[in-house]
Parts: structure tokens; C-alpha cells; sequence
């Protein structure tokens, strides 16, 4: 079997870091000195550059001009975006373009895919329901407004909540996870700027703006609804995997970090890179991010297949390989920035450098989405559901 990554997906990781490689982790305020947000909105000068490098139309098919590519090519991207804590909406706006593009109606794509790709249009998703740890789509209902109809049949009519929706200030549109009556899970891809929604400002760990977002009897055309089978879970699944890509990326800055600092600290003439205790912790953190690496790359390639295909075969659902990938990322990140910590002594917490960043980010993955034993509870239900054997 081949395990190497294909040429496109190489040429993407070789542009993904020609762009990254002018981004200063450190080029906005420190959360820990700032009392609000550390900007106002995301990095829109690398999103451009981005946008010039063909990355943000990466994972969009070559009708809306893109490269077609797949989660796993998204995943190598957003790896090597957060080495350098890049500050852009990539995931999301990506993630919601291939979603889009598999379960999204034909008048949807042709309104947002070349956009996406031009960098034109910023998208976000609300992903995290009321609380943060209730499914997304029973935070807001969905209802037929029988008495509007665009032209494409009724239009919905959204009531409910979603928290912590990332760059939701910024954004052009707002993914919004639902619920019908009858119970089916259905997406809305709702103007920021629409009538009845309203945003109270939130601030995440790593000091971005966030959003919590109040649906109120928000009116949306059936042309902006995504009510296909499957749609939301597959988003979802794929928002998590992302999620594991940037914990990967961060965690290898990290320990490349720690490896250079222990290098030239000297202690009794020694570098402390020379000690045992130190050397160990290092492997340890090595050994987690290849562990993290093993799972996220099994949970991107049983996302990869095209909704019409059978899809890549397992004992579990792919949602468990998704759940084994997010429980090593969750805890593989923050052992890495805590021994990062440790091994840097008092220096790892100088906001004039930059590992108190890392730090922070890395506790906002380490939760985003589910911490690790949301995870495993989800894994237990399905292991249950399916047994081994």
C-alpha cells in the first residue's frame, strides 16, 4: 500500500508554507495583556494572499475554479497554518465549501463557490449549539414559512442560539445548524446582515472575537437551506478533523520550539537537551504527535470518498475514526504545550515571546468541538452500537 501523499497534495503543503512563511505568531496583541479581543477581525491581508496562491479555492472543483482537491489536502493546509497561529477563517470557510459542494443545490453552489475560491466571500459556522455541549442542531429549530415563497418552494423561518461562532463579525455568512420538526438536521447559510439575527460579542481563550448568535424567527430562502441526509453530520465530521489538523500543526511548532530553547540552554555547561529527564519528556511529546498525526490522517481519508460512492469501508462508522482522531488531539496538544511550559521554566511565560500564545490556542482546540471525553463517550455509544468482532 502507498501511504505517501499525492503530487497535489504536496504542491499544496509547499504553497501553504511559502504563505505562511511571512506570518509573525506574535503580530497582534497578547491575549494575556489585552482585556478585550486581540483584533478586530482576522488577518485579512493573508487572507488575500491566500486567495492569491490558489489556497482558498483548493478544495472547490475546477467548474467554480478550484483544484477539486480532498479533506486531506485541506488538513496538510491547515497544519502548517497553525504552526505560525495564522488568523484567518479557513477551516470554516473551506469546510462549509465542500459541504456545499457535495449536498448544496445547484443555484447554491453557483452563488458561493467561486466566491470562496476569489476569496471573496468569508463564511463561519455555528458548530457549537447553546451551551457548547449540546449537539449544534437541536440549539435552533427550523419551520417551513409557508407564507413566503422565493420562487425555489417555501422559505424556513430559524429560532435559537448558537455560541462561540468563530469570526462571526467578519464573516459574509453564517453556516447555522438546525433543526426541523419532524427532527431532521438541515443548514442555513444565513447573511450576516439578515433581519432578526442578532451577535453578542464573546472572547475565546485565544483572544479572538468571537460571536453568540441569536436566531430570531430569521427568515431564509429555500435556496439558502441545505436539507440533504447527511449533510450536517458530514460538516460536523469534517469540522472536527480540521480542528485535529490544527492541533497538529500547533503541537509541532511547539515541541520545534522546545527542541531549540533546550538546545542552547546550558545548565551546569550542559545543554539541558542533554538530560535524561528532559530528553524523555521531549520523545514523549514526540510520540504523541505521531499518534495524533496516525488517527487524523485515518479520519480525513474516511471523509475523503465522493457522497455517490460506497465510501472507504471500516469496522466503526467514520464518526469513530473522527472521535479517536479528536481524543489524541485533545490530549496529545495540551500535554505538548504543558511540557513546553515545563521545560521552558519561567521563560515559557514571557509575553514577549511567543510560546504563551501557543499555550493559549492550544487549550481553545483542545475544547473546540468537544474536549476529549466528549469524545470518548461518543466512541463508547458507537463501539456498543457495533461491536468488534
Amino acid at each position: 500500500m502507498d501511504f505517501t501523499f499525492t503530487e497535489e497534495q504536496q504542491a499544496a503543503v509547499e504553497a501553504a508554507k511559502a504563505v505562511f512563511s511571512g506570518v509573525a505568531p506574535d503580530g497582534v496583541p497578547s491575549p494575556a495583556l489585552t482585556a478585550g479581543a486581540v483584533a478586530d477581525e482576522f488577518d485579512r491581508p493573508l487572507w488575500a494572499r491566500l486567495a492569491d496562491a490558489d489556497l482558498l479555492s483548493l478544495v472547490v472543483s475546477p467548474e467554480y475554479g478550484g483544484a477539486g482537491l480532498d479533506p486531506i489536502a485541506l488538513c496538510l493546509v491547515l497544519r502548517e497554518s497553525a504552526r505560525v497561529l495564522a488568523r484567518v477563517p479557513l477551516l470554516e470557510t473551506s469546510a462549509v465549501a465542500m459541504a456545499v459542494e457535495r449536498y448544496g443545490s445547484a443555484e447554491l453552489r453557483d452563488e458561493i463557490l467561486a466566491g470562496v475560491g476569489r476569496g471573496e466571500l468569508v463564511i463561519t459556522v455555528g458548530a457549537n449549539g447553546r451551551t457548547g455541549h449540546d449537539p449544534a442542531e437541536l440549539a435552533v429549530t427550523a419551520r417551513r414559512d409557508a407564507g413566503r415563497d422565493s420562487g425555489q418552494g417555501d422559505g424556513w423561518l430559524l429560532d435559537g442560539v448558537q455560541t462561540g461562532v468563530p469570526w462571526a463579525h467578519s464573516a459574509d455568512r453564517i453556516a447555522v445548524a438546525a433543526h426541523t420538526p419532524d427532527g431532521q438536521a438541515v443548514l442555513a447559510l444565513v447573511p450576516r446582515t439578515r433581519d432578526g439575527m442578532a451577535q453578542a460579542e464573546q472572547i475565546s481563550t485565544s483572544g479572538e472575537r468571537f460571536a453568540e448568535i441569536t436566531l430570531d424567527s430569521v427568515r431564509v430562502d429555500a435556496s439558502e437551506m441545505i436539507d440533504a441526509e447527511g449533510a450536517w453530520e458530514w460538516l460536523r465530521l469534517l469540522l472536527t478533523t480540521g480542528t485535529c489538523a490544527l492541533s497538529l500543526g500547533l503541537g509541532e511548532g511547539v515541541l520545534a520550539m522546545t527542541s531549540a530553547y533546550t538546545g542552547k540552554r546550558e545548565q551546569f555547561g550542559f545543554p539541558v537537551a542533554t538530560f535524561q529527564a528532559v530528553a524523555v519528556q521531549a520523545a514523549d511529546r514526540y510520540i504523541d504527535l505521531r499518534a495524533m498525526e496516525a488517527t487524523l490522517w485515518q479520519a480525513a481519508w474516511r471523509l475523503a470518498p465522493a457522497p455517490d460512492s460506497a465510501g472507504v469501508g471500516g469496522p466503526l462508522p467514520v464518526a469513530g475514526d473522527v472521535a479517536v482522531a479528536k481524543i489524541w488531539a485533545s490530549e496529545g496538544v495540551r500535554r505538548v504545550v504543558q511540557t513546553a511550559q515545563h521545560l521552558h521554566g519561567g521563560f515559557g511565560a514571557d509575553t514577549d515571546y511567543p510560546l504563551h500564545r501557543y499555550h493559549a490556542w492550544a487549550k481553545q482546540l483542545e475544547l473546540s468541538l468537544g474536549p476529549a471525553a466528549a469524545h470518548e463517550e461518543a466512541l463508547g455509544d458507537l463501539l456498543a452500537a457495533h461491536p468488534l468482532g
